[in-house]
């Protein structure tokens, strides 16, 4: 038995049936991340500890209180682990060691994981493409020539090379959704509180979540199981209402696609094709699909000004003083910030409640929404971002990314899942979106779709 072959919920399962030892698993996935070292996904790791809790995991031995028992995961580079090197893709945190976990890591680690490392992302998570001066750039393990997406880049990637069961990752404009897309996995952005963000520096805004990743839906079922609980320190925490367990019929569910969101996005033909034969599946298997879309206007330009205001804020001042320790693209995202008014930052606002009682209209009509998660099929390395999409120019790092940054402004849960291939063999993802507070069933459609597909069991060939 492969473990590094097993989904996490098939790993769990062998664990508590003492086929394997956790640290039989730990072994084989520290084993799997110095052969695929090329992919660069893991950062910091933490093989000493990862084998000494692995022994202590087996001597206590697995329990229902332990959903993630004997679990080997890769915990985000922005999300702090205690004792455990935390870089924000900063140079200027480059040795920074956090005296506690965030809530969400405590979770896992207190439902029996095994974190083996920190996975890669660009600088502060800016961007979708996990690229800093610490560690470099994360491949795409179908093709190491590409980008792995981002922010959470070096989570799907490690993923996708079977470096980890599971992953966590964040969420503001795509980082849980693009790089899943990039790397063939389930990136899941749950309504905003289903993950409560504590700390007095988590603003509690609709706009970022951290959530779960995973090779299958079953897999971020399971992770969401633990750390997507209310937190009493977070007032505004929503519990995750119905079973995620269980899948949800296609037919007669009421399906929008909106190939370019109602004209929003402009997206590559061989990104289109892929998912063009993913919506007829599920018009075959009894769905009513239409084209259909929520309205979207100014929907960009709301969230770039909402996410400029809060970079000024965090960042803003460390600029001013250090303006040497910021890569060129998240300095150029905090000044947009420095020349914004109360009054913008309002309008953005206002703007965004409209499109989020958009939403809420919109799920009236519809059971599930479909889209594109990237416009583009995995880009180039060396690229900072791809400058033209169907022959549209990008203007800077987030343009391209629209396809989430218009969905992330909805105030909904939003799912990439595994899609197919372009003939060059770059994987494509579908993005899958429910009414707020609807994660249960966006996860029971999901599932019923990968079932349909079969493409989340198509691994990259590495060593």
């Amino acid at each position: 038995m492969d473990v590094c072959e097993l989904s996490a919920s098939e790993l769990r399962r062998a664990l508590g049936a003492r086929e394997c030892t956790v640290v039989e698993a730990t072994e084989a996935h520290l084993a799997r991340i110095a052969r695929t070292a090329e992919v660069n996904a893991v950062v910091s790791l933490d093989a000493e500890r990862a084998l000494a809790r692995a022994a202590e995991l087996d001597r206590r031995g697995p329990s229902a209180a332990s959903p993630l028992f004997g679990l080997p995961v890769g915990i985000k580079d922005t999300h702090d682990t205690a004792g455990l090197r935390t870089t924000y893709g900063s140079i200027r945190h480059a040795e920074h060691v956090p005296a506690s976990d965030a809530l969400h890591v405590r979770r896992m680690r207190e439902a029996g994981a095994v974190i083996l490392g920190k996975t890669n992302v660009p600088e502060y998570a800016a961007g979708s493409h996990s690229v800093n001066r610490v560690f470099g750039a994360t491949r795409n393990p179908y093709d190491l020539g590409r980008s792995a997406g981002g922010s959470s880049g070096g989570a799907a990637a490690a993923l996708a090379a079977r470096q980890v069961a599971l992953a966590d990752g964040s969420d503001m404009g795509g980082s849980l959704r693009n790089p899943a897309s990039f790397c063939n996995v389930v990136g899941l952005r749950p309504s905003p509180g289903v993950v409560p963000l504590a700390g007095a520096a988590n603003a509690l805004t609709p706009l970022t979540t951290a959530g779960p990743m995973g090779r299958t839906v079953d897999d971020v079922a399971l992770l969401l199981s633990v750390i997507g609980r209310p937190d009493p320190g977070t007032p505004v925490a929503a519990p995750v209402l119905g079973e995620t367990g269980r899948a949800v019929p296609l037919a007669g569910l009421r399906v929008a696609w909106a190939p370019t969101l109602g004209g929003e996005i402009p997206v590559e033909p061989e990104v289109l094709d892929v998912l063009g034969r993913t919506v007829a599946l599920l018009a075959e298997h009894g769905a009513i699909v239409e084209e259909a879309s929520p309205a979207l206007a100014g929907a960009a330009e709301a969230f770039l000004t909402l996410r400029a205001a809060e970079f000024e804020a965090e960042w803003g001042e460390a600029l001013a003083a250090d303006p040497e320790d910021f890569g060129e693209r998240i300095a150029w995202n905090i000044r947009l910030g420095r020349g914004l008014s109360g009054h913008d930052v309002m309008r953005a606002q206002e703007h965004q409640t409209a499109l989020m009682r958009e939403a809420a209209r919109f799920f009236t009509e519809h059971d599930l929404l479909l889209a594109p998660v990237s416009t583009v099929a995995p880009f180039p390395v060396e690229w900072d971002y791809p400058r033209t999409i169907a022959g549209e120019p990008q203007e800077h790092y987030l343009d391209w990314m629209r396809a989430a940054t218009v969905v992330t402004m909805l105030g909904v849960p939003a799912l990439s899942l595994p899609a197919g291939f372009t003939d060059s063999g770059l994987p494509v993802g579908l993005q899958m979106i429910a009414a707020h507070g609807a994660d249960a069933r966006l996860l029971g459609a999901a599932r019923t779709v990968e079932a349909l597909t079969g493409w989340a069991a198509h691994a990259p060939r590495l060593p």
